[in-house]
């Protein structure tokens, strides 16, 4: 007994003594070969004992404060672009990082298609010259990028697992490939240093990146929360009956596996123990890991790449994601930032109705952008493109019209309003630029229906800044719909290249 009290005396003595030393420490963000935001206030921040005075001197600034609640930060006056640079972190302890850049910041986010690489991955198509496009990152040393580790919790995280890298012709193949090709157009057209935040993870819906207050906040949501906290109180029981049931579920898988290999067909999937809801990230989980951490890193914008695992559920997605992109404003404080993002692409199992929850979050919220990708797909519709080198450029489009000023043509034609006259109805377009153009011969994609809302293949001709739309099977049309298939073939345009949003006229 005197033993094990004097071993927990010395354990309290050895804490006392190494909290009386504790060192400051700054968040992980702000390491070597980081890009901080030019031409705004930038936060640095980190932990320390209270009562401890840090000094934070980079760029000819020198800022004080004092450690409260084992917390620190000051704001550097805003920076002008340039570097290498070095910051000196001074308390009793000195911290040095070197090698840091200031220009643009922007965050990278979404699920599997903003994930990929720009190399190889099992189970997706190659991205297109990704050899070619790889070598070329040798040229782009001022790009690095932060690519945060996967990690769910139930409450906000301090940090995440990252470090910066700079890009290169080896490292290049590891970037995001929507993050390398945007972050690649923008240097070459703004001539200063790029920094990507890569925060993203393959198959998630937008509620887990949206923050469960916000969601418990906002009535047609709730039910998400709900929901979750019934698997969580479930699950026991869920695993219970499992267990009790995984032998026969084995044998029925190991005779099921047997037939399809003797008839050649798919094999079944091997049953698994249900995953602990708790584990999944589901109601704001990859927020508080992934996202909430970040805060308040000063950044430039947004782009995000996501919507194929809401698809099913997309009426609620017109609430979800402008409620999602609402709830990362507030908590950064940063304003309305410029939040810029992909309208899904072409495939079996994505609806027409979430491109639509898209486009109606791009007119509904303000300082959005939205880039149209029809046109990149092959003859497979795979889920996951290997174009991504348009994707990239046309966000980068929109980032320059909407974060630097440009007065550019950023978006393709976006329907705005119809007429009908008689046996046609006469579609008016925003974003028309430099005039609207069909590729390859007559305008496709087009149907038309009248009251009975059977709708049915039309003739569309280009007038003007207006399309014309009619069919001699619908004397008295009262709806149009274009390119609303879950793979639309579509060939319009306008004449600076940028594909039409598929849309309807007839919105529930």
């Amino acid at each position: 007994m005197k033993k094990i009290k004097l071993t927990t005396l010395i354990n309290l003595l050895l804490l006392l003594v190494f909290t009386s030393k504790a060192q400051v420490k700054q968040n992980i963000i702000f390491s070597d070969n980081m890009v901080l935001q030019r031409g705004v206030s930038v936060p640095v921040w980190g932990i320390a004992k209270n009562g401890e005075t840090i000094t934070v001197a980079f760029a000819g600034q020198k800022q004080n404060t004092v450690a409260k609640n084992g917390k620190w930060m000051v704001k550097l006056n805003p920076l002008k672009e340039g570097g290498p640079f070095t910051m000196t972190i001074t308390a009793s302890n000195t911290i040095t990082i070197k090698n840091i850049l200031v220009g643009e910041v922007w965050i990278c986010s979404g699920q599997s298609n903003m994930e990929r690489q720009l190399g190889p991955r099992n189970g997706q198509p190659l991205i297109d010259n990704w050899i070619e496009e790889a070598a070329d990152g040798i040229n782009y040393p001022n790009m690095r990028e932060f690519s945060v580790q996967h990690i769910a919790s139930d409450t906000p995280l301090a940090e995440v697992k990252a470090k910066w890298i700079i890009c290169d012709s080896v490292t290049s193949k590891n970037f995001s490939a929507v993050g390398y090709f945007f972050g690649r157009e923008l240097y070459k057209k703004l001539k200063v240093p790029i920094g990507l935040i890569h925060t993203s993870w393959g198959g998630t819906p937008a509620e887990k990146w949206t923050s469960r207050e916000m969601l418990e906040a906002t009535p047609e949501l709730k039910v998400l929360v709900d929901v979750y906290d019934k698997a969580i109180k479930n699950y026991p029981d869920t695993l219970k009956k499992y267990r009790a049931n995984e032998n026969d579920l084995l044998a029925k898988w190991a005779a099921d596996t047997l037939i399809a290999k003797q008839n050649n067909k798919p094999l079944p999937r091997k049953p698994a123990p249900p995953v602990n809801p708790a584990k999944s990230g589901d109601c704001g989980g990859l927020y508080n890991a992934m996202i909430a951490p970040l805060i308040p890193y000063a950044f430039k914008g947004v782009i995000w790449y996501q919507g194929e695992s809401n698809s099913s559920r997309a009426k609620q997605y017109q609430t979800l994601f402008p409620t999602m992109i609402t709830d990362w404003r507030n908590k950064w404080q940063q304003g309305n930032f410029p939040f810029l993002f992909v309208q899904i692409a072409p495939n079996n199992g994505n609806s027409p109705e979430l491109r639509e929850a898209q486009l109606l979050t791009m007119q509904n919220t303000p300082n959005t952008a939205m880039a149209v990708i029809t046109d990149c797909v092959d003859t497979t519709f795979n889920l996951h493109p290997a174009q991504k080198k348009p994707v990239g450029e046309r966000l980068a489009l929109a980032a320059r019209a909407l974060a630097y000023g440009e007065k550019i043509e950023y978006s393709g034609p976006i329907y705005q309003s119809m007429k009908i006259d008689g046996n046609k109805i006469i579609l008016n377009f925003t974003h028309v630029g430099k005039g609207l153009v069909a590729r390859d011969g007559d305008l496709k994609g087009f149907t038309i229906a009248d009251s009975n809302k059977k709708f049915v293949p039309a003739k569309a001709e280009i007038k003007g800044n207006s399309v014309v739309v009619f069919a001699d099977s619908v004397p008295n049309p009262i709806a149009v719909r274009f390119g609303f298939i879950n793979k639309p073939i579509a060939n319009f345009y306008n004449k600076e290249g940028l594909p039409a949003s598929p849309f309807r006229t007839d919105i529930q």
